[in-house]
């Protein structure tokens, strides 16, 4: 289990960290603004951030026409342009999920499903949380974790501040972070009977993944991570997302029923099940994915790039 150091160092004081601090800073203090002026704020910051962001523009397009070809153009860019909305308020929410208290994060979400998560960890059974990477991803493992605290995968980041900040933010309402390529530190956490955040939705590359359709791409590279964690853990599967309500409303945690029928003995069709699964989750809300991401960037051998 990979155990991220939460003490502050002196270190951290070097000036190259000073404009990190600031920029942190500046998030503390928006997020002390009410939540529905922060909704209109996140908008606005997203729609601006298309001036400046074009090639992640280009790559939310192509994403988008790649998954949904029969969407037709002016759609298309109306869903690009509340993907980027989307993607303004997520970094809002960032900073609410970290600076927060408790009782504030618990008045702007409700949650269904709990139930479900209880039922699973019946007889202290591990349970893999299967999550999609929402722009609201940061403030969702906050509420998830005042509902029940759990243990996430997740990739360390380069700046040690941001670091710092981002471990003691998650660790808030949770209880450990596992780096994603900890496979032994999460089989033991699920083995313990444990909640365990993984997203199986992104492309880590050609390494561990597997080829299998996602929604009208035949070929996206799928991480082989929650087959081998299935396999060596026995765990439960079940699937929750942070749906941003329209209109500054708040949110909704949704956790579905456990998953069935997954097909453990074949490493192809539980790729192919896994995919299923992260489309209808995508699909509560298609503008709030991370759509600027590219998601099918590895490629069969010999195959074209899919992005220019």
């Amino acid at each position: 289990m990979t155990a991220p150091t939460q003490c502050f160092k002196k270190s951290f004081l070097h000036p190259r960290y000073w404009l990190t601090w600031f920029g942190l800073g500046v998030l503390f203090l928006l997020v002390q603004l009410p939540y529905p002026v922060l909704y209109r704020l996140g908008v606005w910051l997203g729609r601006t951030s298309m001036r400046f962001l074009k090639r992640r523009v280009s790559i939310t397009r192509r994403n988008l026409q790649l998954c949904f070809p029969d969407m037709d153009s002016d759609q298309l860019e109306r869903r690009i342009v509340g993907n980027f909305e989307s993607l303004g308020m997520g970094l809002l929410e960032t900073g609410m999920a970290w600076f927060w208290s408790d009782a504030r994060v618990k008045r702007w979400f409700d949650v269904s499903g709990l139930n479900y998560l209880k039922l699973a960890q019946q007889n202290k059974q591990g349970v893999l949380i299967i999550g999609v990477h929402f722009m609201s991803l940061e403030l969702g493992g906050r509420a998830m974790g005042l509902c029940q605290p759990m243990m996430a995968m997740y990739r360390p980041h380069n700046n040690k501040v941001m670091e710092f900040v981002q471990t003691w933010g998650r660790m808030r309402s949770n209880k450990a972070m596992l780096d994603r390529k900890d496979l032994r530190g999460m089989v033991h956490a699920l083995k313990r009977g444990e909640a365990v955040w993984f997203a199986p939705d992104q492309d880590y590359g050609p390494r561990g993944s597997v080829f299998a359709p996602l929604f009208a791409v035949d070929q996206a590279a799928t991480t082989s991570g929650t087959y081998m964690l299935a396999r060596l853990a026995k765990p439960a599967l079940v699937s929750v997302v942070l749906v941003r309500k329209d209109k500054g409303k708040g949110y909704d945690l949704v956790i579905q029923p456990e998953l069935r029928d997954y097909p453990i003995d074949d490493e192809l069709a539980a790729a192919a099940y896994m995919n299923r699964v992260v489309e209808k989750e995508i699909m509560r809300a298609p503008e709030q994915y991370l759509w600027l991401h590219r998601r099918f960037k590895t490629r069969p051998e010999g195959a074209p790039s899919l992005y220019l």
